[in-house]
């Protein structure tokens, strides 16, 4: 679950997208965001990487007038007809809206992210299905406009991507159709009720910190934890998030937040912590950190101290992108990141998109498991499933009252830019 990390966006365009998101591993400062900023470089794509799927027509959807859309079926290579040929004729293809941000300056770069990933899984998977992409703006009025029309036109609408624009489809009167939203709900809207036909399964930072905390919870039973926080209102609620996960489980526990400049923690911060740590003598570390102050945490306290992190301290396993002083944390993040071999993994291409990071990259698996959740609720209505999918283990009760949606997430050693997964830490 999902706040769809970061720091390595070549262009400031990418960079304001991630701050206008909400819902990766990774979360922004700004409010009503969708993906947070990571530390992570971008890269070229590794030599066996397969290209992503070509991008289907730029008029795929376009506005016809003010308050209307019309919307277009995207079509498979060499295919003739939005409808695939292969469906039967007397079971009309399932028709899936794909509704993304695609015209917003900020928001346009993430969501094409997780358009190519859509679109991988559709390919593999197209047989009695037809996908309809909406383009949209950034403003929630376009977004509701936009779905009104989606929902006409198809029998699932996947959509929206934005923080903003989720809070206020879920406050509409909009959704009698199954709808699976990209992110969650803003915090302030998170107490109104999702509609019944509202699956809510963006990427949930704050749902990783609790699971890592169970984790350390089962290998630590009763231990004191130190957590260690950067000063961003992300890395807060992070540390916030675990802190009552371990307050939940009955453990002790003590909070240290550390200035930083540009990332960089001071001498003066990490004596501080230095003189935290050896006071209270913790079984644990939890930090809720970037990877370059993970690693100079880990530098000042050395190895002996057991550490924890969530997707927010993977530094990636680029070449050129291993931190020496991480080796042996302990992090949670997508088997398409710590999972190469994984099956599910391993029947998808690779995005190569020219913004390719780790927070991108998140994004893409993340269209992936969007459709074939779609494909699953339109394939067995009102059915309870699991899904062995790339953003992790997902869980969904759909159909039969209020939608519930559960994503568990490998846990895994770091050592030089190779993960070792962790059988039950969970």
């Amino acid at each position: 679950m999902l706040n769809i990390g970061l720091k390595g966006l070549v262009a400031a365009l990418a960079g304001a997208a991630l701050l206008a998101l909400g819902g990766c591993s990774t979360p922004c400062d700004a409010p009503g965001r969708l993906c947070a900023p990571i530390d992570s470089n971008t890269s070229t794509p590794p030599p066996n990487a397969r290209a992503e799927p070509p991008p289907p027509p730029p008029s795929a959807v376009m506005p016809a007038a003010a308050g209307r859309f019309e919307t277009r079926p995207i079509e498979a290579p060499g295919a003739s007809s939005g409808v695939n040929a292969a469906a039967s004729p007397r079971a009309p293809a399932v028709r899936i809206g794909l509704m993304l941000p695609l015209r917003s300056e900020t928001l346009g770069a993430p969501a094409d992210a997780l358009r190519a990933g859509f679109m991988a899984a559709y390919e593999r998977d197209r047989d009695g299905f037809t996908v309809n992409l909406i383009e949209t703006g950034d403003s929630a009025q376009d977004t509701l406009d936009a779905y009104a029309a989606a929902a006409q036109q198809n029998d699932i609408v996947v959509g929206p991507l934005a923080r903003s624009a989720v809070s206020a489809l879920a406050a509409s009167t909009l959704v009698h159709k199954p709808t699976i939203a990209l992110n969650h709900p803003e915090a302030r809207s998170r107490a109104a009720a999702i509609p019944p036909q509202m699956l809510v399964m963006g990427l949930s930072i704050e749902d990783e910190a609790r699971q890592v905390a169970n984790w350390a919870g089962a290998e630590h039973p009763g231990g004191m934890a130190m957590i260690i926080s950067g000063a961003g209102a992300w890395q807060r609620r992070i540390a916030a998030s675990f802190a009552a996960r371990w307050k939940q489980l009955g453990y002790p526990s003590q909070l240290l937040v550390l200035a930083d400049s540009n990332g960089y923690l001071s001498e003066a911060a990490l004596g501080q912590l230095r003189a935290q740590v050896d006071g209270a003598q913790p079984a644990l570390l939890f930090a809720a950190l970037d990877p370059s102050q993970a690693g100079q945490v880990r530098a000042a306290l050395g190895p002996e101290l057991p550490a924890y992190g969530t997707s927010s301290v993977n530094p990636g396993a680029e070449p050129g992108a291993a931190i020496a002083d991480l080796d042996g944390m302990r992090l949670l993040d997508l088997p398409w990141e710590v999972q190469p071999a994984h099956q599910a993994v391993m029947v998808y291409p690779r995005w190569s998109g020219a913004a390719r990071t780790l927070d991108m990259d998140r994004l893409y698996a993340l269209g992936i498991d969007a459709f074939r959740v779609a494909r699953e609720i339109a394939l067995h209505p009102g059915a309870d499933f699991r899904l062995d999918g790339v953003t992790g283990q997902l869980a969904v009760g759909f159909g039969s009252g209020p939608a519930r949606f559960e994503r568990v997430q490998p846990a895994a050693v770091y050592q030089g830019g190779v993960f070792t997964l962790v059988p039950d830490g969970r």
